[in-house]
């Protein structure tokens, strides 16, 4: 059915479907089911989970699944730049009758590091991800002698023509439409974007690899569209956050549940990078009069406590992207089957000439 096998041969998949590992949601359970309805999961979790993770997987399919990672230098926050935002967030703190904001930020080594690597040798997953950029080449090149593909995210084509040049074996061209940290390469502003229409394109022209497109994209007609600009494959991430085996919890399921197009925003106000979640008070709140953040992920530490205290949600940090009204709750072998079902329907009326299904 699909009309580029690329990505589906590299990954040794049925289906060209990626889940992608948005934050808290990414669970085992979740991935496995994705990968044995013949997609490819992808299990989010801290290193000192990983080992867990990985056997709870290979006990659970027999199918390939991804390991995703952040990768960031060590945060490096100045004192200044900590005392102008604990001035900021003072008001906050006094509002939700917290203790003071702590000048202590917890020590964060780089996003991906030697410890890192040599457990993912160690693993050995089929797939690795990154996102925020690419280790370094000697990194790549060892992950891939060990017989591990490797993936990564662009938000532009010059991240796609860098993680081409660094080893990667395709590319996630994400559009500003997706939920989750945007992984740009470098933070940026939070009005800093491409769609993903304009975007997956432009990459393919660009690069030599399959292109995996994500950001918006929730049912058969946006994977149609998806392969129509020259991807080979979709990456989903919201689409999967109400399905039974997500880890996402009840307030964001309910708010998924009543989602509008317009419900989220891009902010950096609660981790220090950009990423796409529920607008709330005090990201659009953030957004007058800018200041520089600690680095990420360190200003989650502040953010925080105001989220866990902020009964009304105005503090709450809930990441889904700008589709989440096209969701449905279904176990994620069953959305599997339907995003397939569906896919196929549209390209079938697309051939005959008919009305696309909606």
């Amino acid at each position: 059915m699909w009309p580029n096998r690329r990505l589906c041969d590299l990954l040794k998949i049925e289906h060209p479907i990626i889940q992608a590992p948005m934050a808290g949601s990414a669970t085992p359970e979740l991935a496995a089911a994705v990968s044995n309805a013949g997609g490819l999961g992808c299990a989010s979790m801290l290193p000192d989970g990983l080992r867990t993770a990985a056997r709870q997987l290979r006990t659970s399919t027999e199918r390939p699944f991804n390991l995703n990672f952040f990768v960031f230098p060590r945060p490096d926050t100045s004192d200044a730049v900590l005392t102008q935002v604990i001035d900021r967030l003072r008001p906050y703190y006094e509002e939700l009758s917290l203790d003071e904001p702590s000048r202590r930020l917890p020590p964060i080594g780089p996003g991906f590091d030697e410890e890192k690597l040599e457990l993912l040798l160690e693993i050995r997953p089929p797939v690795v991800s990154f996102h925020f950029g690419i280790p370094d080449a000697a990194a790549v090149a060892k992950l891939k002698q060990s017989g591990i593909v490797v993936i990564s995210t662009a938000t532009n084509v010059a991240e796609a023509r860098q993680l081409a040049d660094g080893g990667a074996d395709a590319v996630i061209a994400q559009g500003w439409e997706a939920g989750g940290h945007r992984g740009s390469h470098a933070p940026n502003r939070p009005g800093d974007g491409v769609g993903t229409m304009a975007l997956v394109p432009q990459v393919v022209d660009a690069v030599n690899l399959p292109v995996i497109a994500a950001g918006g994209i929730a049912d058969g007609r946006g994977i149609a569209a998806a392969f129509a600009l020259g991807a080979s494959g979709v990456q989903i991430g919201t689409g999967f956050l109400s399905c039974d085996e997500a880890g996402t919890d009840g307030p964001r399921r309910a708010l998924i549940r009543a989602a509008t197009d317009m419900d989220t925003m891009v902010t950096d106000a609660f981790t220090g990078r950009a990423a796409r979640a529920r607008r709330t008070r005090f990201a659009l709140e953030m957004e007058v009069n800018r200041a520089r953040l600690p680095d990420f992920p360190q200003m989650v530490a502040l953010s925080a406590p105001l989220g866990e205290a902020g009964a009304k949600g105005d503090f709450a940090f809930h990441l889904y992207g700008q589709a989440a009204a096209l969701n449905r709750e279904l176990p994620a072998g069953e959305l599997m089957q339907t995003l397939v079902a569906e896919t196929g329907e549209v390209f079938e009326a697309l051939s005959t000439g008919k009305t696309t299904p909606a």
